[in-house]
């Protein structure tokens, strides 16, 4: 068993799902593996990873607006608010949502399914610059 790890740098343009599967599928071309486990690691609290629909854009937006339900800005309850009214809710989203997601590695490709990508969700108002670790494992 061998293993291979780089970092990926995402730059977000605010609240919103960037799809990252390219980036993920160089990191396992790189690592070279027939057969494994791919790993993704968000290294932040307030975006996310997920696993969406990637062929109707319908499917993210429903996310992005039940997400938004979920944990809205500006709740009263919020006491944890130095960073300005998007700062609680997106720990929120991030804490339902994961800060990893893992993917068979089969042939050397990412075994996704037909209509499935690989999300940052980030949960901040502001553009972001975010990091993930991406760890494949195989042989």
């Amino acid at each position: 068993m061998k293993m291979h790890q780089e970092e990926i740098e995402i730059a977000t343009r605010g609240r919103g799902l960037v799809e990252v599967s390219a980036a993920v599928r160089r990191a396992v071309k790189a690592a070279g593996f027939a057969t494994g486990l791919c790993v993704v690691y968000c290294t932040h609290t307030s975006c996310s990873l997920v696993i969406q629909e990637n062929a109707d854009p319908s499917a993210r937006r429903d996310l992005e607006t039940w997400l938004e339900r979920l944990a809205p800005e500006r709740d009263p309850s919020y006491t944890h608010t130095a960073e300005g009214p998007d700062d609680m809710p997106s720990h929120l989203r991030s804490a339902v949502t994961s800060t990893s997601e893992t993917v068979p590695v089969v042939d050397g490709n990412l075994a996704l399914g037909t209509w499935q990508g690989i999300f940052l969700a980030e949960h901040r108002a502001r553009p972001h610059r975010r990091r993930l670790i991406v760890h494949v494992t195989g042989a």
